[in-house]
């Protein structure tokens, strides 16, 4: 599904460059996302403390995505990164 809907998904983007956040609680998903796009495979990964950035580019379209950590203690300065940003959230459908 993940290499069908992001192609699908960068046709969406009418600008050179955008700068992207992923958020979502503890061990979602979000820096396996983050490497899907960058590397195009999926890479194990642990939790990480803080934030990953990378600097994608597809199609002359430059993307500066965020992975910002999901611990509670990192979710009150969520709301610092919004501005002029598109957003993926990631929700773990397993995690009950």
């Amino acid at each position: 599904i993940m290499r069908i809907f992001f192609p699908r998904t960068w046709r969406l983007f009418d600008h050179q460059e955008h700068k992207v956040i992923i958020v979502g609680l503890d061990n979602a998903g979000k820096t396996t996302i983050l490497y899907q796009f960058s590397m195009n495979e999926v890479v194990h990964t642990s939790p990480i403390i803080g934030s990953n950035v990378e600097e994608i580019v597809i199609n002359n379209t430059h993307f500066l995505m965020w992975d910002i950590g999901g611990q509670e203690s990192f979710r009150s300065s969520w709301n610092t990164y919004y501005t002029n940003t598109e957003l993926i959230i990631v929700v773990d459908s397993t995690d009950t």
